[in-house]
């Protein structure tokens, strides 16, 4: 009897039909900027200045519980919001909303306690 070696599987070659591929980032945040308008707010030159001036004002000091970092480079730091804004324009822009954050603090322990509703 002949065996069937053409037949390849049609599942997995499927585009997702929502979200996003998982461990594909960019697709990710392309996903996210569609989805969420004040995603857009990012890319001002307005945060940029604001997001500056609170690293300057923490003295590029991260402000996690135990950590403490002092990082020189501003690409490893991030302006973290204390109280997460879900697209409120006034939390957003709120200047005492802000803290400096490294970025390891930030992705990992910030994320996780905000998925945990701490």
């Amino acid at each position: 009897m002949a065996r069937l070696k053409t037949m390849k599987p049609r599942l997995q070659s499927m585009p997702p039909r929502i979200g996003y591929v998982s461990g594909d980032e960019k697709q990710r945040s392309r996903y996210r900027d569609e989805t969420h308008s004040y995603r857009s707010w990012y890319k001002t030159s307005r945060w940029q200045k604001l997001r500056m001036k609170v690293l300057k004002r923490d003295r590029f000091t991260c402000k996690m519980e135990g950590c403490g970092k002092v990082e020189g480079d501003t690409s490893q730091l991030v302006a973290d919001h204390k109280t997460p804004h879900h697209g409120d324009e006034a939390l957003f822009w709120d200047e005492n909303n802000l803290q400096c954050l490294c970025k390891p603090c930030h992705d990992r322990l910030k994320q996780s306690q905000e998925r945990r509703g701490l």
